[in-house]
């Protein structure tokens, strides 16, 4: 898959599945707009990408924040020409017990998993249009569309709220060529899966109740992503698709 001097906007990219995206997308030829909060986290990705030959650039904003991602956005719209793919990656994951869960953790993982992704794609459609289309891919979770997970309330109800966001999207922007489609990891080996993983023997209970008998990769997650924003998948539109080992199967 070939995607040459494709204009990509990646938000989340400073680590785990967005970085191991923008790193992918850059080796296959792609111009990547790096999105996060965490310069430190920017720069790294930026490094990596440089270092294999792609080209990148940096734009840090707080996606839950309209003007904040949109000047972000226009300004990599401006620097690379244009927006041909924008993938909304970024999350956080909210930990506490449901009768503990308060307001400001409610909001704001709202703010960051459902309307962030509503605010990017809304900025990225009207450019795509006027392009003559392009591909918005949602990283969401098998969390949104299995059973409950106990002490993720706000996080599992964002992520069903992403997988609805992308159906309804992807009704509505069909006409003018563009594609959204959302991706669902399952247990990916990523930094804060590993800090959970430490010292116990989760990871042990976790590959029993996968059928592949293993956590999935952030290249796994990523893969799958270029191929839906590959022309491949040019008949693919308004689906989530997991990334998960066949866990949620059983």
């Amino acid at each position: 898959m070939s995607f040459q001097d494709k204009k990509v906007f990646i938000t989340g990219a400073a680590r785990g599945i967005g970085q191991a995206t923008a790193l992918a997308f850059a080796k296959a030829g792609a111009v990547v707009g790096v999105n996060d909060i965490n310069p430190v986290g920017i720069d790294k990705t930026i490094d990596l990408i440089a270092d294999a030959g792609g080209k990148a650039m940096p734009y840090m904003a707080d996606i839950a924040n309209k003007l904040s991602l949109q000047t972000v956005m226009y300004d990599f719209i401006r620097d690379a020409g244009g927006i041909d793919i924008l993938i909304n990656n970024a999350a956080i994951e909210a930990t506490s017990d449901f009768l503990k869960t308060d307001e400001f953790e409610w909001n704001r993982t709202m703010d960051v998993n459902l309307k962030g992704a509503f605010l990017a794609t809304q900025t990225a459609a009207r450019a795509m249009k006027d392009s003559g289309g392009g591909t918005v891919i949602n990283v969401a979770s098998t969390a949104g569309q299995m059973r409950g997970l106990a002490n993720r309330v706000a996080y599992v109800t964002s992520k069903a709220g992403l997988i609805g966001l992308t159906k309804a999207i992807a009704e509505e922007l069909a006409p003018f060529n563009i594609r959204v489609n959302a991706v669902c990891p399952g247990i990916i080996q990523t930094a804060p899966i590993e800090q959970l993983m430490r010292n116990t023997d989760l990871q042990t209970k976790w590959e029993q109740d996968i059928p592949q008998s293993k956590l999935g990769q952030p290249e796994d997650v990523a893969a799958m992503i270029l191929f839906l924003a590959s022309d491949a998948a040019h008949y693919i539109t308004g689906q989530a698709i997991n990334v998960d080992g066949g866990k949620v199967m059983r």
